[in-house]
């Protein structure tokens, strides 16, 4: 078993509670089993199971046998939770895959979701067949918003959700807590927002920012006037507020004849009803709703803008490009899709790959649909015949080796004697 010491926590700063998700399910679960185990109030620095375990309101805590099934469900997929208490923006649940500790040798990123969904959005992409090297080589940090986390219990009465730029200042607090000096954002939607506010709040620790259909302007009277009509039946998202998140994710996707237009919807609904808080997704909607301009002109740190044709953001996301300065950012425009994500992601994932070897990051790892032979070898025709001058992908080669320059890999090898130089 592998022990973890328990972090405590100090008045002068943010209470920050961890969630840790290990190979630990049956020490958890005898914990949880224990009659000395307090059942009114969350332990501080204790290690629980699961972030919504506690009730914002009552401190309740969740049943054993589902704190035992999330701790067991979440180390089979190699991701680890935690809870960290902001100072204005409350509770943020984060979801980090990869090892952290090994962050001087990895690109980390740092992921905000976008209305009617939470960070599975963004996990379902990483853990995509295109992403496997980049995953292999990275770690990522994917950020809840308050109240988004799976089956979140409702936010207080009393708690005042965040504006995005608090949200983006304010996640600061989170590097903070997980040691990390610097990441690469990805966020999409409303998330792609927050990002670039936190970009803007915090340049020295972020050194780049991919923003997929950010809206960079405030929202227009008539989005405002449009979404007062938007009917939520309490705690339940009615056919109007339901039909406009479709639109906001899907965009024209859902217009015409498209073959898989019951499938998308089907999809998006069942999460929608199922792990969602719709409560708590109608404050995120509303802070959206209420944005300010987003001053990205005055940014320090490169940016990829992405956006689908058929993405209902597509002439936003133009406009914003035409205003910026073009020596730091980089639109991508994705043919026949709306949700760049689902519909393209090995396009997205190629353009994170030359965006990131752009910052110095990720160097080694080979372009998709690259053969990895033909790339660090210099023979051709397959011959396997004594060719020591190339450099042939071998386990026994560290990722230093791999990073140094060899210019022969980028050209056509001859099999023929070149003449000698005449001088």
């Amino acid at each position: 078993l592998l022990f973890f010491p328990r972090t405590q926590n100090k008045a002068s700063a943010p209470r920050a509670q961890q969630v840790e998700v290990e190979s630990r399910g049956e020490q958890a679960a005898s914990e949880r089993a224990n009659p000395s185990f307090p059942a009114t109030r969350p332990p501080t620095g204790h290690h629980v199971d699961s972030a919504k375990e506690y009730s914002t309101e009552h401190s309740t805590v969740r049943s054993l046998r589902q704190s035992a099934f999330d701790l067991c469900l979440c180390s089979q997929m190699g991701r680890r939770r935690y809870a960290v208490n902001t100072e204005k923006s409350g509770e943020i649940i984060v979801t980090v895959q990869g090892d952290l500790s090994q962050q001087e040798k990895r690109a980390v990123f740092l992921t905000v979701h976008d209305l009617g969904t939470n960070h599975s959005s963004f996990e379902e992409f990483v853990n995509s067949a295109c992403m496997i090297e980049i995953k292999e080589r990275s770690c990522f940090i994917h950020i809840d918003v308050p109240g988004h986390a799976d089956n979140a219990p409702n936010l207080a009465d009393s708690f005042q959700f965040p504006s995005l730029q608090l949200l983006g200042e304010e996640l600061v607090t989170v590097l903070d807590f997980l040691h990390v000096k610097y990441v690469i954002g990805i966020g999409e939607g409303a998330g792609a927002n927050v990002l670039a506010r936190f970009g803007l709040a915090h340049p020295s620790r972020c050194l780049g920012l991919i923003l997929i259909n950010v809206t960079g302007s405030a929202a227009s009277v008539l989005d405002v006037f449009k979404t007062k009509f938007i009917s939520w039946k309490g705690d339940e998202v009615g056919q109007s507020a339901e039909d406009f998140l479709l639109y906001h994710k899907f965009g024209y996707q859902l217009v015409g004849d498209n073959p898989d237009k019951e499938k998308i919807v089907s999809e998006f609904q069942s999460r929608l009803h199922s792990s969602l808080n719709n409560k708590n997704l109608k404050q995120y909607v509303k802070a959206f709703m209420s944005r300010k301009d987003l001053p990205l002109k005055n940014c320090k740190v490169d940016l990829l803008l992405i956006t689908g044709v058929m993405s209902p953001y597509a002439s936003v996301v133009e406009k914003l490009y035409k205003d910026l300065n073009k020596e730091k950012v980089t639109l991508l425009k994705v043919e026949r899709a709306g949700d760049v994500l689902a519909d393209a992601p090995a396009k997205v994932a190629q353009s994170i790959l030359l965006f990131c070897k752009g910052q110095g990051l990720l160097t080694s790892v080979a372009m998709p649909g690259v053969d990895r032979n033909r790339a660090y070898s210099t023979s051709s025709g397959g011959s396997n015949e004594g060719s020591t001058g190339g450099r042939r992908l071998s386990r026994g080669m560290s990722m230093e080796d791999y990073d140094k320059p060899n210019i022969r890999r980028l050209s056509v090898t001859i099999n023929e004697q070149l003449p000698p130089i005449k001088k």
